[in-house]
């Protein structure tokens, strides 16, 4: 019984965990649960000075997402989310398990601690900071990489404002940046791993090769679907923060996504039913992608419940 004396004992026992628990249960009560309720937005028409319950509903109740799925850019907006969101995944989850492979078989420890240090170091880094040095790096006129092209008898080619290359560069900005930080937790799966398995190996002759193919991956296998499944949930979140920072007008057509628009269409004019009704809708895909996905990964001996 869960009002047993033998149950408040046990509480009373683990009392000082629950005290360290406590500031992360009220942190995701007051800023993931509570604002749930701010969704009947999505089902209003809105007005910030009558509030959301004196706000009246919308007629009819589908009306704001019948307006988004009514816009001329619907389509436009879903496929570049789509696209960039599956290009990122599919660019950045092999990369990290590469270094960490190579770090965790690196035997020189002071090679090893400075690639470590320098490949994360980035992931501490605003999007601000490193548009500069894109800047630096790929503008059209002054960038060090077009000089380069330029001096090779090539034309400057304008990364930063090209619909050919934006993507390019939203994949590869968000893969060095992520690269070192997404590497430190595939090294600490492989922590885990038991080294006898690696002794009994080279007692048999295994090469390293082997050894990473038949040991170390099926060892981290776990973290990499966990990790896959978390990102399938997020896969309409392309980025808002690297994606508003870095394009322009230019580059509309292939980097306009859900979150932009909404932030330009939604939150700049108040618009505030239409921003909730897309965000809700994004929600709802996550959740869809996240318990497929789960369910994939069951076949294959490993979910997240």
């Amino acid at each position: 019984m869960i009002h047993s004396a033998a149950y408040w004992k046990k509480v009373w026992e683990f009392r000082a965990i629950y005290l360290m628990l406590l500031p992360g249960i009220v942190y995701y009560i007051v800023y993931k649960y509570v604002p749930i309720y701010g969704l009947v937005i999505a089902f209003k028409d809105y007005d910030i000075l009558k509030g959301i319950l004196g706000s009246p509903w919308a007629d009819p109740w589908y009306k704001y997402f019948q307006q988004f799925y009514d816009s001329p850019y619907f389509t436009q907006l879903l496929t570049n989310t789509l696209l960039i969101s599956v290009y990122k995944l599919l660019f950045g989850m092999v990369p990290p398990i590469v270094l960490a492979i190579l770090l965790n078989e690196c035997r020189v420890r002071w090679l090893k601690g400075l690639v470590q240090t320098l490949s994360y170091m980035p992931h501490f880094l605003s999007w601000v900071i490193i548009y500069g040095i894109l800047i630096v790096l790929l503008s059209q006129n002054s960038g060090i990489v077009n000089r380069w092209i330029v001096e090779a008898g090539g034309t400057a080619i304008p990364f930063l404002s090209s619909p050919e290359w934006f993507r390019t560069v939203l994949v590869g900005s968000e893969l060095w940046q992520n690269l070192g930080w997404g590497a430190i937790i595939y090294l600490a799966a492989m922590a885990g791993i038991d080294p006898t398995l690696y002794e009994a190996s080279r007692v048999d002759g295994a090469s390293r090769v082997r050894m990473i193919w038949h040991i170390t991956l099926p060892g981290i296998r776990n973290v990499v679907v966990l990790l896959l499944i978390l990102r399938l949930g997020h896969l309409l979140d392309a980025g808002f923060d690297q994606i508003y920072i870095l394009y322009n007008v230019h580059v509309y057509p292939v980097a306009d996504i859900l979150d932009t628009w909404v932030f330009r269409t939604g939150l700049e004019q108040f618009n505030f039913s239409l921003a909730s009704a897309v965000g809700l809708f994004k929600s709802l895909i996550g959740l869809v992608l996240v318990l497929a996905s789960n369910a994939m990964a069951k076949r294959w001996g490993e979910s997240i419940w």
